[in-house]
């Protein structure tokens, strides 16, 4: 009688329990898929600057609204969190920081950066007046 065990190590949920790498895999992985759907957003803006002032004011309105704010903010989280949890894949590359204390410091660590990047980011742009 053969028991039913789960296929894969990534099922989080009824049969493992969510760990800081595995939900920073998880993270990791989102992240790229928000960074691929911004670049879309971002050729949106370029094409509309090469149509002229009338298309970009509408691309402006569009991003200024709190749901294109909300929208410019988490791509900014997005690419933060990619870019401190790339160069922490970099240093695994070159085999630093597999031990477990330091996987854990180097996981908070990307998080805590990340937030206060994506909040000094906004915070110069708002108090420049160069927010939309």
């Amino acid at each position: 009688m053969s028991q039913k065990r789960p296929m894969s190590p990534f099922m989080i949920g009824p049969y493992y329990r969510p760990q800081i790498t595995s939900m920073m895999s998880i993270m990791h992985r989102a992240t790229g898929v928000v960074l691929a759907l911004g670049s879309l957003a971002l050729v949106w803006v370029l094409v509309s600057l090469s149509m002229g002032e009338q298309a970009f004011a509408v691309v402006r309105a569009c991003l200024a609204s709190p749901v294109g704010m909300l929208a410019l903010v988490v791509f900014s989280f997005c690419l933060m969190y990619h870019l401190f949890n790339g160069v922490r894949h970099l240093f695994w590359d070159g085999g630093k920081g597999f031990d477990i204390p330091t996987v854990y410091r180097s996981g908070y660590a990307v998080v805590v950066l990340s937030l206060l990047s994506t909040a000094a980011v906004w915070w110069f742009a708002v108090s420049t007046g160069g927010a939309p």
